[in-house]
């Protein structure tokens, strides 16, 4: 038995003969991999006398692939030592050597070849994207197929039919016998032809997962909204259907770089590269070589002479190239906006190569920018001041007065820099003068004089005014015990020494860490970097003795303490615990953070910040994050200006009618902020059935076109109006989002703070069968549209009704008389469970512990809901896993009350989980069609008229 492939139930048996060895024949016991194989071997047209060269090394599972070529068809499958194949000798030699008549091998080796034997039948490209060119080459007078598979999918998932020189694009072809494949939106919908989205793979090849890593298996092996029961593998690539059915491949999503606040793909730069009549291959990158430096897009390409297309020297004015096209620079820029034109185009004889034949880019060499710049020195002292700029931005020590600043490594965001520093040294420039212009010699003629600036326009320290979510609460955010902690697994050994000077990074890279409040005033003060001593926030915990399984335990009850000992008026508001769990052994990490300057979302900046700060640390260097884009100082100002805007203004009177119209009554009793607190609170979660909550969050919102939170919602909403039967209009709900709405070009992305916002919504279920609902009728899809329709339907964006009640005086009061919601939702959203919940303990800065994010309130805190629902999804290794909570005043409501609720929310997500099964299930709504106005009677006679055709 030669192995077992990673498919549930896969495997195949490899017969040998006596004493050789010498493989005889195989035999494939799953049935849906042996007809994969066959319909692989008919597309390679392998006979008898086929010979296959075994390209892939066993390890590899690619070799699955080359040995039931052979095996399953009576041919001959050749073993190379690693001295007869490529890199150690060519591609060419090693096939004239075997006399093979069938290979697999990257197009990156491919590309390295100058000629193939005639005897070649098949030639198979794998494992990468292959360029049009190499189709061009060497498809000619013999089978040329492009084959895709992930590895998780067992070697083939689509494959082309045989290729033709002169294609535009080079597809992946169609999926294999016994596989599935979906091109998805980020709401898990399928997109048209034509259009990109995710590529998702499932079928009898699929892996179980990854072996110890259910946190990674739970991301990437995900729930299939398409078959009941079934997953899929999210492959990280982007793809898009052909009008012909056929799979074109566009790049990665995970390849797709962030420079300079443009997502770009570089696959689509290398396309345009690849196209030149001059380059053979090439490969674009995003380089960040200094620890301060910015990402730079760097091409390199493949050429005849070991030059850029239109010059003998690589760093030479472009001009024409060999076959009379345009050189390289200029015939990107003519193709591609600026922001996707590389830095710098570097040439390479040939590119590095993985063992198993792919581009090796963390073996390509760093561009040589320093080596451009040329000795000339300034005259004059804005040419001295331009020149030391330029340096400045591009991080290099010196520039000459001649030199480009393109040339050197600069682009279009970093002009921008450049212009701005420009007026703080007193001397006027745009960004289009600098890419006219280029040079401090030509910049000098074109700069006029100004008063240089002394103060950034966006600067994170002082006065931070409160926010709607802080004024909400008031002085009650203000506890010591109002805190928010993440777990994550301890490297062995850290040490206090390590922990403090990685939270001293992230308190200086993060501004409201740094923040204090002022007793009595709506103010947080804060502080200057450096101002705070993160070696007195350290503290180490002591579990050399303690058993594995109690870690987490410990760890909770560190946490806890941790967060009683903040204190907001001192500027004491983060704090980092490190429960040592001895030698070579993982302990656990609690960083602390006080709620009133962090929020679920800032979790996702601060534990990768604080790891890649602690790793610096520990390697001996000085740690150095990225740079935060909008403080929140900023925010909170922005926020407090657009509260008194006359656009926002001019929602009050839309806000004051929604909330004005009578509403549903969860309870006759109001609640006591001196009494109805949080010690008085009771609680109560249900865990929906696995297959309903499968389909739930996949294939009900893809269904109804909305999110798993609507869903989550309309059941809520129905739950509510099947428990409290009666004849209001319409039931208001507290609603609770992440805040972070684009307003004026501000960039969130790295901003720490407390951001969440709250909109009311008005839900009436009365005209809506909610019997029927439950029981999985019709009616249930009736009522996710209702709902989602209703959730919509608020003014503006929904920001405005926080800004009007607590930044806008004039409008305060008239918002503080308006009723307020009885029931408070909030979705907390999907969150991958660690290795410590699922396959033993988590490794280091794994997430541990039961919850994704812990927290802690004070007591004596007014509760602000009468009832307060909540949900949250664990992907899980076996699937999602959805839980619904219900946290309730204990005064206004009696607990039956409550349990009756929960339980019909339940069953109201059972019926519509029912519902979806059925084939006439979901459809749009008018919010899905922003440019028209359609009834939703216009639209379900659309889509009647449109049932039965191919989507």
């Amino acid at each position: 038995r030669l192995g077992v492939l990673s498919a549930a139930h896969a495997a195949y048996v490899i017969y040998t003969s006596g004493s050789t060895g010498t493989p005889k024949g195989v035999v494939v016991t799953h049935a849906g991999l042996r007809n994969l194989a066959r319909a692989q071997i008919d597309r390679f047209g392998v006979r008898a006398d086929s010979r296959v060269l075994q390209f892939a090394s066993l390890g590899f599972d690619a070799a699955v692939s080359e040995l039931c070529m052979a095996l399953l068809s009576g041919g001959t499958l050749i073993l190379a030592t690693a001295d007869e194949l490529p890199p150690r000798v060519s591609l060419d030699a090693a096939l004239r050597a075997s006399h093979a008549t069938h290979v697999t091998v990257p197009p990156s080796v491919l590309a390295a070849e100058d000629s193939l034997p005639d005897a070649l039948e098949t030639l198979v490209v794998a494992g990468e994207a292959c360029p049009t060119g190499l189709v061009d080459r060497w498809s000619s007078g013999r089978r040329m197929v492009n084959a895709y598979g992930p590895t998780e999918t067992t070697v083939c998932a689509a494959m082309s039919e045989p290729l033709a020189p002169g294609r535009d694009i080079v597809p992946l072809g169609r999926p294999m016998a016994n596989t599935r494949a979906f091109v998805l939106d980020e709401f898990l919908l399928p997109v048209p032809p034509g259009v990109t989205g995710e590529l998702y793979v499932t079928g009898a090849g699929l892996a179980r997962g990854y072996l110890a890593r259910a946190a990674l298996s739970a991301q990437r092996f995900v729930a299939c909204p398409f078959g009941a029961g079934e997953r899929m593998y999210r492959t990280g690539d982007v793809a898009r259907w052909t009008d012909e059915g056929e799979l074109v491949f566009v790049g990665r999503a995970d390849d797709q770089i962030k420079v300079r606040g443009h997502r770009i793909e570089p696959g689509e730069i290398e396309a345009v590269l690849a196209a030149h009549p001059d380059v053979a291959q090439a490969v674009v990158v995003a380089r960040r070589d200094g620890p301060d430096d910015a990402h730079r897009l760097i091409a390199y390409v493949v050429t005849g002479n070991g030059a850029l297309p239109g010059t003998s020297d690589p760093h030479g004015e472009p001009g024409t190239g060999t076959s009379g096209a345009p050189g390289l620079p200029a015939y990107v820029r003519d193709r591609l906006p600026e922001y996707m034109v590389p830095t710098a185009f570097v040439p390479l004889e040939r590119l590095p190569l993985t063992p198993n034949g792919k581009v090796d880019r963390a073996a390509l060499p760093a561009p040589d920018f320093a080596g451009r710049v040329t000795g000339r020195a300034p005259r004059t002292a804005t040419e001295r001041t331009l020149c030391e700029l330029f340096a400045e931005v591009l991080g290099l020590e010196r520039v000459g007065v001649g030199d480009s600043f393109f040339e050197l490594g600069g682009d279009s965001i970093m002009s921008m820099q450049l212009a701005s520093r420009a007026r703080r040294a007193g001397l006027l420039l745009t960004s289009r003068q600098v890419f006219e212009e280029k040079t401090p010699e030509r910049l000098a003629e074109v700069a006029e004089t100004a008063e240089p600036e002394t103060v950034p326009d966006d600067i994170g320290v002082g006065a931070v005014p409160w926010t709607p979510v802080m004024h909400a609460l008031g002085e009650r955010a203000t506890s010591p015990g109002f805190a928010q902690w993440v777990v994550v697994g301890a490297p062995a050994g850290l040490g206090l020494d390590v922990l403090a000077t990685g939270l001293a990074a992230v308190l200086d890279t993060h501004d409201m860490l740094r923040a204090r409040t002022v007793p009595g005033e709506p103010t947080l003060v804060v502080a200057e970097p450096g101002s705070v001593d993160a070696t007195m926030l350290v503290t180490r915990v002591d579990a050399t003795a303690a058993a594995a399984e109690t870690l987490d335990e410990i760890a909770a009850g560190a946490a806890q303490e941790a967060a009683q000992r903040l204190d907001p008026s001192a500027g004491t508001l983060a704090r980092a615990v490190w429960v040592d769990a001895g030698p070579g052994r993982t302990g656990r990490l609690i960083l602390v953070v006080h709620h009133l300057v962090v929020d679920g979302v800032s979790w996702r900046v601060l534990v990768p910040d604080l790891r890649a700060a602690c790793e610096a640390a520990a390697a001996g260097r000085t740690p150095r994050l990225e740079p935060v884009g909008t403080s929140f100082r900023r925010w909170a100002e922005l926020l407090a200006a657009q509260a008194v805007d006359e656009r926002r203004v001019a929602e009050a009177e839309d806000w004051l009618a929604l909330l004005g119209e009578k509403q549903q009554i969860v309870t006759t009793r109001q609640l006591d902020p001196a009494v109805d607190t949080v010690r008085t609170l009771r609680h109560r979660s249900w865990t929906v059935p696995p297959e309903h909550a499968a389909t739930l969050v996949g294939r009900t919102p893809a269904a109804y076109h909305c999110g798993v939170d609507d869903v989550l919602l309309a059941a809520l909403a129905g739950a509510v109006g099947h428990w409290r039967q009666g004849t209001a209009s319409g039931l208001l709900v507290d609603i609770e989002s992440h805040g972070r709405q684009p307003l004026d070009g501000v960039d969130l992305l790295r901003t720490v703070g407390w951001f969440t916002s709250v909109r009311p919504v008005r839900l009436a279920v009365t005209g809506v069968d909610l019997d029927g609902a439950m029981a999985g009728g019709r009616a249930a899809g009736t009522l996710v549209k209702a709902v989602k329709e209703q959730a919509r339907a608020v003014p503006g964006d929904g920001l405005g009704h926080e800004l009007l009640r607590h930044l806008n005086p004039a409008t305060r009061t008239g918002f503080e008389a308006a009723p307020a919601a009885q029931i408070g939702f909030n979705y907390l959203g999907r969150f991958a469970v660690g290795g410590g919940r699922a396959a033993g303990p988590p490794g280091p800065w794994e997430m541990a512990g039961d919850t994704a994010i812990g927290g802690s309130v004070d007591p004596d805190m007014p509760a602000t809901h009468a009832l307060d629902a909540g949900a949250v999804v664990r992907d899980t290794a076996e699937g999602p896993e959805l839980t619904i909570t219900l946290s309730w005043a204990s005064r206004l409501l009696e607990e039956a009350d409550a349990d009756r609720l929960g339980r019909t929310w339940l069953d109201m997500l059972a019926g519509l989980a029912d519902h979806t099964a059925d084939p006439t299930a979901g459809g749009h709504t008018p919010s899905d069609f922003h440019l028209l106005n359609l009834a939703q009677h216009q639209i379900e006679e659309l889509e009647a008229g449109f049932a039965g055709e191919k989507p």
